[in-house]
Order: C-alpha cells, then structure tokens, then sequence
C-alpha cells in the first residue's frame, strides 16, 4: 500500500540553504518552460485530445537544465509535468461524459508556478534513485545536484546533505518513490514528501470503515459530520473578511498606478501574503481536521462538488468566497494529498440540494436560514452547514447515522485551529457575535455559507 513520510528539512549551511533554493528555482523554471511549450500546442489545436503537447521539444529544455539539476531531476520534471497534462486530459474526458460524476468543475490545464520578477513557487522533484534518506538520530537526506551547484557545497560525492526534521510516519518501507520538495513561504521552512510503499501487515492505524462528509464554504470553512457521530465546524469568517481587506487595498493601490502600469512591488507583496495567508490556514486545517478523522477510523471522505453550490445560486459575493479566498479545487487537491499520507479516500459526490433539505420531515420548500441556523416549519432548528454536511453523509452512506455528538467548533489564530471555548453548546446555546456575521439571507439563496 502507499503511504507518504512528511517532513521538514534544513540545510547545514548558508551554502547548503542558497543551493537548495538554486535547485528548486531551476525546477520551478523547467517546469514553466515545458508547461509554457506544451500551453501553446494545446491552445493551437482544435482536437479534443490534444495530442500536439507531446510534440514539445522537452529534450531541449532538459538540456538547458542538466547541469544545475543533473540529468536525473531535469528528467523527473519534465515527467512530472508529463503527468500532470494526462491527468487534465483524463479529467477532461471524464467532465464531458455525462454518465461519469467524479469531475463536477470543468478542468483546467495544469499551471505556471510564478515567474522571475513576481518570485517562483519554490518546488521541485528528485528521482526515485537519486536521493537516500537515513533515519535515526541525526536523520538526514542526501540528493544529485548538476555540476554547476557542486563546486558550491562542501557534501561529499558531489550530493547536497541536508538535515531532516522530525520522524517518519512510516520508517520500515519497501520501497521509495520520487522525492518532492517545497520552500514554505508562511514558516519560512524547507518541506519534503517521500511516497513509499508498505506491506499491508505494517499498518499501524485504527482505519476501519467509517465515513465523514464535508460541506465547503467561507463563512464556515468546513463543516464535517461522522458515522462515529462526531461533528467539526471550522469558522472562516475572520479569514475571509482579512482576505477581503487586502483585496481593497491591492484595488486601492492599483488605482493610483500610472497610465499603463497594471501592478507594482508592493501590489505583489499584497498578492503573495494574501495567497500565503489562505494557503497555510487551509494546509493546516487539511491536517487537523485528517488527524482527527484518522483517530476515528474513517476511511472515505466525502466532500461536495462546487458545480452544486454555483448551480443551485450564483452570486458575486458567492464566488468571491469560494472561487478567489477560499479557492474550492486547490483546496479539494490539498485535502486529497494529504488524506494520502492516512491511508483516507476522497471522494467528490453531489451534494446538490443538502443546503436546504430538513433532517426532519425531507422538505427543501419549507425551510428557511437565518445566519448560521436553519429553520423549518415543521419545527426544526439547527446550524445550517452541519446539518447539510449530517444530510450528504445520509445521502451517500444510505443509511441513519448515530447521534450527533455537540459540535467542535475552531477558529484560526494565524498558526493553529484551536478549539472555541463552550464549544460543544448547541446553535441554540450559543449566539454568534452580530457584529462578525455577514447577511447572506435565507435558504433560498441556496448559498453554502
């Protein structure tokens, strides 16, 4: 089986540092100058497969790169890339076969990680066979680097060292897979997943078959429901109205640019803190919230496709939140990646209507939403995005779940979710501050807040 061992890693040098970030630049190039190749073959042909992104001349770029990635990295980006651009394919056919439902959001072809003047996304890949890892006391990692990084470092065998950070998840493998690497940008941290194979007897993990579903949205970032009858709500609103007051300044400071000019060093700083902000609250909440499900034996995760949302009602204020602050797909492959280092599926199903319908009496005409409570005229009165997220896990187990446990509510403090005090209380114990909560409006709206 597959599991994935996530770490920190750290240079033993200033040298050791400036090469590592050399090396992740130059990937992050590569990886541009292929996807760039192979974007405009793709934007040029009228066939539905796209086969002319194949035709790109990626030996080329390989060898431009071969002396500071070596030969083996410059390989293993291009065939990462490779992978990524049958994948879109693969998600492509499947968005426009109407019996398939896994892909609900029209798919994109893959992406450019930053240029130059605006800064790179720091990532890269190491092959399979050109990097060890020891673990013990002193962990360590040792990687291939091109002959023009060698003569910069100090590492015997013309291999860069670093330090490792932490312990593995699973030590005792089989085998390895190719190395990714990452710089975060929020705790200023070198990063590096190392996929493994494991024999299935080395599962040390209370999975059994349990499921949870997710209800997305920006108000409250993530309500989650159990079969084990637990409950998580993670409160967004503090995050997303910090993102909104960045997004006015950066629309401030762009007014007063001159004629012609359309950005400026400071707009991009704002544009990479407001980026970095939302990313590192969603990794963490990924991780927090995965942990605990891990705990509780869950094996599937189910989690609602956006088409649902933006068909059931559109609004600017809707995608505001949940295209641009909340970004649904970049959050949805987040989750999935890290639910694979748990051994946890993730699985996109319809959740079309969940928003609106009653646990009680099944109606979806009846029911009204007032902030964070839904109401109905047969007598109910819960939160609204946990009872929509009790209603998809319904839908897709096909059966009752137990009892709802009160529900664990968290808030972000711009390094962790910690738990709310008195956050077991029910809706009905406990009121929202009016003065954090925006309006949406009823139920009508269809709004997943």
């Amino acid at each position: 089986m597959k599991r994935a061992n996530t770490f920190a890693v750290r240079p033993l040098s200033d040298d050791g540092k400036q090469v590592l970030r050399d090396l992740l630049d130059a990937c992050a190039a590569l990886w541009n100058e292929i996807n760039y190749e192979r974007l405009m073959r793709y934007n040029d042909e009228d066939g539905f497969e796209g086969e002319d992104v194949w035709d790109a001349d990626t030996g080329r770029l390989e060898g431009k790169y071969k002396a500071v990635l070596g030969a083996s990295t410059a390989q293993t980006v291009r065939r990462a890339n490779s992978e990524a651009w049958r994948g879109f394919f693969e998600s492509k056919k499947a968005y426009h076969d109407e019996s398939n439902t896994s892909v609900t959001e029209h798919p994109e072809p893959p992406g450019f990680r930053g240029n130059e003047d605006d800064g790179r996304v720091l990532k890269g890949v190491v092959r399979k066979d050109a990097y060890t890892i020891e673990w013990g006391d002193r962990s360590r990692l040792e990687m291939v680097v091109g002959k023009e990084l060698r003569d910069r470092h100090n590492s015997p065998k013309s291999r860069l060292r670093l330090e490792i950070v932490g312990d593995p998840n699973w030590p005792d493998y089989e085998d390895q897979s190719r190395l990714e690497l990452w710089y975060d940008e929020t705790d200023n941290t070198f990063r590096a997943s190392q996929p493994v194979t494991v024999s299935d007897d080395a599962r040390d993990t209370p999975l059994a078959d349990e499921k949870a579903a997710l209800d997305i949205g920006a108000n409250n970032l993530v309500a989650c429901t159990t079969t084990t009858g637990e409950q998580y709500l993670y409160e967004g609103r503090e995050l997303f109205q910090r993102f909104r007051e960045t997004t006015r300044e950066i629309a401030r400071l762009q007014s007063k640019l001159e004629e012609g000019r359309y950005s400026s060093e400071r707009i991009r700083r704002l544009y990479r803190k407001r980026t970095r902000r939302r990313d590192h609250a969603q990794e963490a909440l990924c991780r927090d919230l995965l942990e605990r499900l891990y705990a509780e034996g869950v094996d599937t995760v189910y989690i609602g496709g956006l088409t649902d949302v933006l068909e059931t009602h559109w609004s600017v204020e809707t995608n505001a939140k949940t295209h641009n602050f909340w970004a649904f797909k970049q959050f949805t492959e987040r989750l999935a990646c890290t639910a694979e280092e748990y051994g946890i599926s993730v699985e996109v199903r319809s959740e079309a209507w969940t928003s609106q319908e009653c646990p009680q009496c099944g109606s979806t005409g009846r029911t009204t939403r007032h902030q964070d409570t839904l109401t109905c005229q047969c007598g109910f009165e819960g939160h609204a995005d946990l009872t929509a997220s009790e209603t998809f896990l319904k839908r897709q187990i096909k059966q009752a779940v137990r009892p709802m446990a009160r529900p664990v509510r968290f808030e972000w403090d711009d390094h962790e979710w910690s738990e709310l005090p008195r956050s077991h209380e029910s809706p009905k114990e406990q009121r929202t501050d009016p003065s954090t909560v925006h309006r949406d409006g009823n139920i009508a709206s269809g709004e997943s807040a």
